[in-house]
């Protein structure tokens, strides 16, 4: 294989008491991740949890931090979320970083809409379109087209103005990706340009196995393609080489391992969910890994699924050892450092 584009996904977590070091250090860690050469940095958005709730507003921090590293969301749910005002925000930011926003968003009835629903929507949320209708919406408000007819101004301090969503940004628009785990949800994102993002968790609806369900997404999304030019796949796995952590860092890297380890021998649950097993060794395992994972040799763009609960120093042992150890030996080249 040869991989084209080298990104990871940060947890973007801190106390919740004491939020301010744990979100300075999350974008302490894109600016490093950067520095190493890494082609792009995403962050969960997460609702009622320590961790990063609004994505539009850290990254549009992490802009000011940054200068030429693809800034990304994985994902943000679309349910809880304005159509509009999500445009608005997420084209400043994309203004703001010159162009290097990836919007990624799920469809589907929001986390935790029964604890919060109230707090929300107008009336009932049961009776809330979540479908993808609202990400179509969404994308519709980033096209930069005219409201209105050609004669329509809307009146303000600096004088009659035609409208539409502002800022507009060209090229956002085709900058939107789907988290997809499903046959439904890959044919999706796919007949309707979306960019797709796969991760460490698929339905096993035709195999028991994950690389082989996964696989047949990947054939699947790529078959119905619809969009402009070359679909862009970007592949996630929990990868966490050990080389240069110290002993205890090593046995706390192995206990998070053994501790999911069992989710992935089997369908679990009703939906049969799927998961990936954890990489965690040395770089020279990890690559034999990936080398042998026949999902990842279809793509070029992998995505480090970075751990919960870890340092700062041990996100950036991480970073480190798979930029300059585990990421080579897949054709991997660093991005150009920032003039």
């Amino acid at each position: 294989m040869t991989l084209r584009s080298l990104s990871f996904l940060s947890p973007g977590t801190y106390d919740g008491d004491d939020p301010r070091p744990g979100l300075e250090d999350a974008l302490d860690l894109f600016a490093y991740g950067e520095r190493l050469g890494y082609q792009g940095a995403w962050v969960r958005q997460r609702h009622l949890e320590a961790a990063v709730s609004s994505a539009a507003v850290f990254l549009s921090a992490a802009t000011q931090r940054t200068r030429s590293i693809e800034l990304g969301t994985a994902v943000v749910p679309i349910g809880y979320e304005s159509p509009l005002r999500l445009a608005e925000d997420l084209a400043t930011v994309d203004v703001l970083s010159g162009g290097r926003l990836q919007v990624g968003v799920s469809a589907g009835t929001p986390p935790h809409v029964d604890l919060v629903g109230d707090r929300v929507f107008d009336g009932d949320w049961r009776s809330v379109d979540f479908s993808h209708d609202r990400i179509l919406r969404f994308a519709a408000n980033l096209d930069g087209g005219w409201i209105g007819d050609p004669d329509t101004r809307v009146q303000s301090p600096n004088g009659p103005q035609r409208p539409r969503v502002q800022p507009y940004s060209p090229g956002l628009a085709h900058r939107l990706w789907y988290g997809g785990a499903s046959s439904r949800s890959v044919t999706w994102a796919a007949e309707h340009g979306l960019h797709l993002l796969t991760g460490n968790i698929v339905a096993g609806e035709t195999s028991d196995d994950f690389v082989t369900a996964q696989r047949r997404l990947l054939d699947l999304y790529r078959s119905r393609w619809r969009g402009g030019g070359e679909p862009r796949v970007a592949l996630g796995r929990v990868v966490v080489p050990t080389d240069s952590a110290d002993a205890t860092t090593r046995e706390s890297y192995r206990a998070y391992e053994a501790a999911r380890h069992e989710r992935t021998l089997g369908p679990q649950g009703e939906r049969r969910t799927l998961f990936a097993p954890d990489l965690v060794g040395s770089s020279d395992e990890i690559v034999e890994r990936l080398l042998a994972d026949a999902a990842v040799a279809e793509v070029n763009e992998l995505r480090l699924e970075l751990p919960y609960g870890l340092r700062r120093a041990d996100y950036e042992q991480i970073l480190h050892d798979v930029a300059t150890s585990v990421a080579p030996a897949l054709g991997w080249q660093p991005a150009l450092a920032p003039a």
